[in-house]
Formats: structure tokens, C-alpha cells, sequence
């Protein structure tokens, strides 16, 4: 009698926890949350679903409820789309296998009362949005914010992600330790994310997780599971290990003088920390990590036997942590912070003010945009003066007194930098004009960025720089001068991009691409599952056939051949000359276009699905935007930069009418927003946008794109070039009258540089944006 009371309370507590779960599932109304009827078609259901995604999506809309909305109204159309599901909603009010589960419920409940027997995924209820911890809705994670701002943002700080779902039972167990270690690490500068599964299959698919829960790391673009058991100190270590191992040097009495003095040969402040700790804080590692492009980093214990000169040179508390940074003098810090506790902030607001040296020298183009960028305002200007100078000890006297001058005159409109002739000669050609009388000695400029093209305004010192009172003096009364009269810099010209003087070269670019690809493999051996080892194992048993294969063959191979007279060594040079003739001439011809003409065609609805959609692997179809007034000047330039490329049987060749399909090419873009970013819908000038020039690279397959931006010469106070002749051997389909109007050229212009646009794209080098399935071209 007892046993069957505590069956019934067994049975009644189990019936209304599906009756919740049931109710839950029927507040849900896809319908509603669409906006359409029930009689609506596929089409009224795509097209309202397009719309209220582009007004939700959670990187368009800074609404603080945007993202559950967006969740909502993608649920909602993943059930209405799939015929099954919406007819199971529309029969029992439960959306997908709902009514799988409701007989699943059936049999267990029969269980019950044949056998007393429980099945422990009956347990397992539904944790939908309503019910997700709301710690990790800011962490949420989409398929476009991961690859266009958190890849990028992976090299410069490490990301831990966490895969979960709605019915994930483990998930639950974690969750606590999750909570702790991500509120933890986020304050020392980790990024946290969060991959629900459920909404996100495409990205969950993309990182490689085929269950929840899963843990992994992203660094570099570079993703690594977590395989330990799921505890603080696990997880801690897990994103330690992500980091290099050489971002922070070990510094005693030994070996601090060798240290600093590396400024020159890096072109790199140092910075020290002084602590108490035996081993490297996770901040501080963190810390040099992000700041590895800028800054060198090196950690005293100062515990340890060995540091006392250290810390008696440079007057060190030992009871509180110490931050120094040094620049081009090592006997001095340039800047000191000292805190008992290091926060994360203060850090980073220390080292932003000390990135660079006190004169830098130029050794690419990323340094020469930082440290002189272009004016944007005449509030803003920005004003370099560059020393153009030698290496050796000729030239060391001349940089000395360039450089206290520069310590005296710390104003922040002025940078002061400097650059070797022999490794930068076309920058010192372009400013020195080549001039004899700057030949052999240091020259001294003032310039300012016009625009991001490379146009400069500068003024060139009549007499080379010695560093003497009188040259100081003439420095500034310029710069002085300069403050009140801009037209001071009366020389323009445009130079080119600097040389990367501390690039690597290829072998070693090479040898580490080749650690890494050991190290996954050696990783994936161990502890990815068998789908993730799939790829490695048919190459390596591919490879051991072929091996095995050619042996076989050349052992059962026919005696009589090793038998022949070899031939004589008159015969096998004409052999070897008519074998090389042959795979020149092959190799010639295969780059070759097959056609004498374009073959363009016009992307329409009729055509779509066989031209894009379902575009073979490995095809790409190569798409010029136009309308109706630029169509014969745009096809006829499009032909001329693309007609080298048709040699090639994988690339297709098309044109869209801007007129026809806007709404098609708006929404497209939207997942490109840093390239060409969109209007706002409720934007007066919408409809205005002019996109003609734009050129799209579709991958049908794999549903990405890369997107060529038209070439704006005018903008930048450039002239056009003339009209171009139309070599008559070229041909498109829509080709009209050639015409060399202004206006023509002008149009024409926008696809200047086209050619080196689709060498990119043959090579594999420009930026692709992922979409998650291809729109109707209505």
C-alpha cells in the first residue's frame, strides 16, 4: 500500500511536469511572432522573416531585448519553413518533435505502471530562452559576429566558448564552475562566448562541436578543445596554455642590460614588472600577448637571489607590484606606475600612452598610419618630422641631437620618427628629390598625411641635419611657424608603401606553419573523436596505398623492359628537349583564354539557381553590379580587366541589374558590413545608395562571397585617365557603343584596378563573407 501511494506521488509529479513543459511549448506562436496567417505561403513567411531579421539582428539593432527577439524569429521560421514541423505545430500546437515526444511520454508513463521503471533521459526537460541563465545571454555568439569580430579580435586576446543547448542535462552540472572561471578571466582581458546549438547549428558545425557541452579556446584564428575534467584550476591552465610561450622573458642581474638594450634592434619600448610572485601572472602574460606588436615584456621575481642590483638600480618597492617602461635610454625608466593591485585597466591605460619610442623608426606601413595618420580636420592635424639618416657611427651624432630634440618638444600634433635611406630608398627618394647635397648625411622632414592613398604634404630643411644649435634653431622656428601657417608645407607628392623590414623570411614563415600543422595533427591523434580524425586517416591510408601500390606494380612488371638496350645519350637529350618543348608549350596554352571573347550574361531569376546555387564545387561566379545608364560603359571595361582571367573553367561571368534586384544586393551586403557598410532603413538617401561598380565573387557551394569596391581616383583629387581603346576581339552580350565622354571615363574608372582584385581572389587572399543560404533573386 505504501509502495503504490508513492507511485501515484511518482505519476503525478511526472504529469505536471509534462503538462508544464507542454504549456511552455504553447506560449510559443511562430505565426505571431512572424507576423503572418496561417493560410500564408513559403514566400509571405520568407520574405516577413527576411524583414524582421534585418530590423532585429543583434549587431544592427542596440535594442537591449534584440537578441531574444532575434532568437525568437529565427525559432519561429525554422519551424514554418520546414513543411513537417509546421504541420505538426498546426495540428497539435507543438513545434518539431513534439509529438515524438508526447508518445515517448506514453511509453514511459505505460512503464511505470508495469514495472515501476524510470528511462533517465525522461528527466532531461526542455531549458529553452525563457529558462537560459541570464549570465550568458551578453556572451551569446552568431555566425556573422564570429567571423567578422571575434576571429579578427582572437589576435589580441584569447577566447574561451562554451557550446550549450536547450536539452543538454550536462550543461546544468558546469554551469557553476562556468560562471565563476568566466567572470574570473574576463577581468584579466579573456573573451568569453557562448554557442547555443539550437539557434546556431551553422556555427556550432563551424567550431567543430558535435555535443554539448563542450569547451574549447580561440587564438589566432586557431581553435583547441578542452578534454579535462571541468574545474577552475582545469580551465585556468587551459587558456594559459593558449598563449606563446616566449611573450614574457625572465629578467635577473644577468641579463636585464641585454634586455633593454634590444630597443634598437626590435624598434620596441621594454617594460619590466616587478613582483613578489614566483611565476607570471595570467594578467601579465594577458597583458603581452596584446601588446606583442608594441612592446616587449620582461618579469622580475623579486624573491629570488640574483635580482638585488636589479632592484637597487632602479629603486624598487619590493612590496608593491611596479610597472616601468623604457625607451630609447636604459639607465632611466621613461615612465613608472606602481599598484598594490593591478587592475586590467590600469594596465592597458600605462602602456596606450607608451607604445611607441621616443623616434621610432619607420619599418612598415602600419607603423608610419599610427604614428602619422591622416588629417581629418584642421582641429585635428597631425604634423611628422622624420629624420632620413644612415646606419653606423657616422651617422650617430646627427641622431643623438635629433633625438633630445624631440624629448624637449612633447607636443601631441607632433611625432617624431626616423628612417634608413638604404632600407627605405624610395621614401627617401621621393622627399629628398635626389638632391647631391643630401647625399652621405641626414636630412631632416616635415610632412602631413593628405589622405590614405599615400599624398603628402612636406617641407624639406634646406641644409642637411648635423645636429648643431644652429640646425635646432631652424627646427623650430618651422615648427613654430607651422602652427599659424599650414601653407608652410608647400610640396606635395605621393609616395609608396614602406618595406616591412622586420617581416620573417619564407623559410621561417615556413617552418612554423609546418609546427603548427604537427602540432594539430599531434593533438587531433589524441583527442578528437573519430569524425575530426577522418580527413588525416584517409590521407595517411591514401598515401600508404599508393606507396604499397606503385611497389607491387614494379615488382610483377614485365622482366623484358629491364632487359631493352637503354638508349643512347644522343637519343635521350633530343627526348628530354622534345619533353620540355612539350610541357612549355602545354603550360603556355593552359593560360591561354580558350575563347576570344567574354561570354557575359545577365543574372536573372530564370537563370539563378543554375548559375549560382547550384554552382558546381570549386566554381565561382564573378558578378558586375550596373544599371541601365552604365551598362555599355561598364560591360565594355569589365570585358578588358577580366578577359586574361577566362582561361580559366572555373570562374562564370555575369552582370546584375541594379535597377531590378536592389533589395537582393542590400541584403547580401549586410554580412559585409565593414567593407560596405548599409544605411539605415529609416536613412532619407536608401534608395539613393549608388552600387554600380561593385563587383561580387560568388561561391555557390560553400555560400560566400568576396567583394571588389569601386576605384575612386576623383575623390581623391586625382585626374582620370583617357578612354581606354576596346580591343575589337572582345565581346559581351549587352556590348553598345563605345563612347569616350567624360562621363564614360569616369564610369569606366570605377573598375580600375579589377585585374589585381581577381589575382587576389585566384590566389585565395581576399577577405570571404559567410551567408547562411542564398535570397530569392525576385
Amino acid at each position: 500500500m505504501v509502495l503504490g501511494r508513492a507511485g501515484l506521488a511518482w505519476a503525478a509529479a511526472l504529469l505536471l511536469a509534462a503538462l508544464g513543459a507542454q504549456a511552455a511549448a504553447g506560449d510559443f506562436d511562430p505565426y505571431r511572432v512572424l507576423g503572418v496567417g496561417r493560410s500564408s505561403s513559403q514566400a509571405d513567411i520568407k520574405k516577413a522573416y527576411k524583414r524582421l531579421a534585418r530590423e532585429w539582428h543583434p549587431d544592427k539593432n542596440k535594442d537591449p531585448g534584440a537578441e531574444d527577439k532575434f532568437i525568437q524569429i529565427s525559432k519561429a521560421y525554422e519551424i514554418l519553413s520546414n513543411e513537417e514541423k509546421r504541420a505538426n505545430f498546426d495540428r497539435y500546437g507543438e513545434a518539431g518533435e513534439s509529438q515524438g515526444y508526447s508518445q515517448h511520454q506514453h511509453r514511459q508513463f505505460h512503464h511505470f505502471h508495469e514495472g515501476f521503471y524510470f528511462d533517465e533521459s525522461f528527466f532531461h526537460f526542455p531549458f529553452n530562452s525563457e529558462r537560459r541563465d541570464t549570465s550568458d545571454e551578453k556572451y551569446l555568439l552568431h555566425f556573422s559576429h564570429y567571423i567578422n569580430e571575434i576571429v579578427p579580435d582572437s589576435f589580441k586576446k584569447p577566447y574561451l566558448i562554451k557550446i550549450t543547448s536547450d536539452w543538454c542535462f550536462s550543461c546544468i552540472h558546469i554551469e557553476p564552475v562556468w560562471k565563476e572561471v568566466a567572470q574570473e578571466l574576463e577581468a584579466l582581458g579573456v573573451g568569453i562566448g557562448v554557442v547555443h546549438a539550437g539557434y546556431e547549428r551553422r556555427l556550432a558545425h563551424h567550431l567543430g562541436a558535435h555535443s554539448t557541452p563542450s569547451l574549447l579556446g580561440l587564438i589566432n584564428g586557431k581553435i583547441t578543445f578542452f578534454h579535462n575534467a571541468v574545474i577552475r584550476e582545469n580551465l585556468r591552465q587551459f587558456v594559459e596554455n593558449l598563449l606563446p610561450g616566449n611573450l614574457v622573458e625572465k629578467i635577473t642581474d644577468k641579463n636585464y642590460v641585454r634586455f633593454l638594450s634590444n630597443w634598437k634592434k626590435e624598434n620596441k619600448p621594454h617594460v619590466l614588472l616587478f613582483d613578489h610572485m614566483p611565476v607570471v601572472p595570467l594578467l601579465y602574460k594577458l597583458t603581452a600577448f596584446a601588446y606583442r606588436d608594441y612592446l616587449s615584456f620582461g618579469y622580475v621575481y623579486v624573491g629570488l637571489r640574483g635580482t638585488e642590483e636589479l632592484s637597487s638600480q632602479y629603486n624598487i618597492n619590493v612590496y608593491t607590484p611596479t610597472m616601468m617602461i623604457f625607451k630609447e635610454h636604459i639607465d632611466r625608466p621613461a615612465d613608472v606606475v606602481q599598484a598594490r593591485d593591478m587592475k586590467k585597466q590600469l594596465i592597458d591605460d600605462f602602456l596606450s600612452q607608451n607604445k611607441f619610442l621616443m623616434v621610432a623608426r619607420l619599418t612598415n606601413q602600419r607603423l608610419f598610419q599610427e604614428l602619422c595618420p591622416v588629417k581629418k580636420s584642421h582641429r585635428q592635424r597631425k604634423h611628422c618630422v622624420v629624420l632620413l639618416t644612415g646606419e653606423g657611427d657616422k651617422f650617430t651624432e646627427a641622431y643623438e641631437a635629433f633625438l633630445t630634440f624631440a624629448m624637449a618638444n612633447t607636443k601631441d600634433t607632433l611625432k617624431f620618427v626616423h628612417i634608413y635611406n638604404d632600407r627605405q630608398p624610395e621614401f627617401a627618394d621621393a622627399l629628398l628629390m635626389d638632391e647631391e647635397k643630401y647625399r652621405g648625411k641626414s636630412a631632416v622632414v616635415i610632412l602631413e598625411r593628405r589622405n590614405n592613398a599615400g599624398k603628402i604634404a612636406f617641407k624639406t630643411l634646406e641644409e642637411a641635419w648635423q645636429g648643431s644649435k644652429e640646425d635646432n634653431f631652424i627646427l623650430l622656428d618651422l615648427l613654430d611657424q607651422l602652427r599659424t601657417d599650414p601653407g608652410l608645407l608647400s610640396s606635395e607628392t605621393v609616395l609608396a608603401d614602406l618595406n616591412d623590414e622586420l617581416a620573417p623570411m619564407f623559410l621561417i614563415r615556413w617552418l612554423y606553419s609546418m609546427l603548427d600543422y604537427i602540432s594539430d595533427c599531434w593533438d587531433s591523434l589524441f583527442h578528437s573523436n573519430w569524425r575530426e580524425m577522418m580527413p588525416l586517416l584517409s590521407l595517411l591510408f591514401s598515401a600508404l596505398f599508393i606507396l604499397f601500390g606503385t611497389v607491387i606494380v614494379q615488382a610483377f612488371s614485365d622482366s623484358s623492359d629491364t632487359r631493352d638496350s637503354p638508349p643512347s645519350e644522343k637519343e635521350e637529350a633530343s627526348a628530354k628537349t622534345e619533353k620540355n618543348d612539350a610541357s612549355f608549350s602545354k603550360e603556355s596554352n593552359s593560360r591561354i583564354p580558350k575563347k576570344g571573347f567574354v561570354e557575359v550574361t545577365e543574372l536573372t531569376d530564370i537563370n539563378y539557381n543554375s548559375n549560382l546555387v547550384r554552382l558546381r564545387p570549386g566554381h565561382m561566379n564573378v558578378v558586375l553590379i550596373l544599371s541601365n545608364s552604365t551598362k555599355t560603359a561598364l560591360l565594355q571595361k569589365f570585358a578588358l580587366e577580366v578577359y586574361t582571367f577566362t582561361g580559366s573553367s572555373s570562374l562564370h561571368f555575369s552582370f546584375l541589374s541594379l535597377d531590378k534586384h536592389r533589395e537582393w544586393l542590400e541584403y547580401l551586403l549586410e554580412f559585409a558590413q565593414d567593407a560596405a557598410p548599409i544605411p539605415n532603413q529609416y536613412d532619407k538617401h536608401f534608395l539613393e545608395r549608388d552600387y554600380t561598380g561593385y563587383v561580387l565573387a560568388l561561391n555557390g557551394h560553400k555560400k560566400y562571397f568576396c567583394l571588389f569596391k569601386p576605384h575612386r581616383s576623383v575623390d581623391e583629387g586625382g585626374t582620370l585617365g583617357s578612354c581606354e581603346d576596346y580591343n575589337s576581339s572582345l565581346h559581351t552580350e549587352a556590348r553598345g557603343k563605345s563612347s569616350c565622354s567624360p562621363g564614360s571615363r569616369s564610369i569606366k574608372n570605377k573598375l580600375h584596378k579589377l585585374s589585381f582584385w581577381m589575382e587576389r581572389l585566384l590566389e585565395g587572399s581576399l577577405q570571404r563573407f559567410y551567408i547562411p543560404s542564398w535570397p530569392a533573386l525576385d
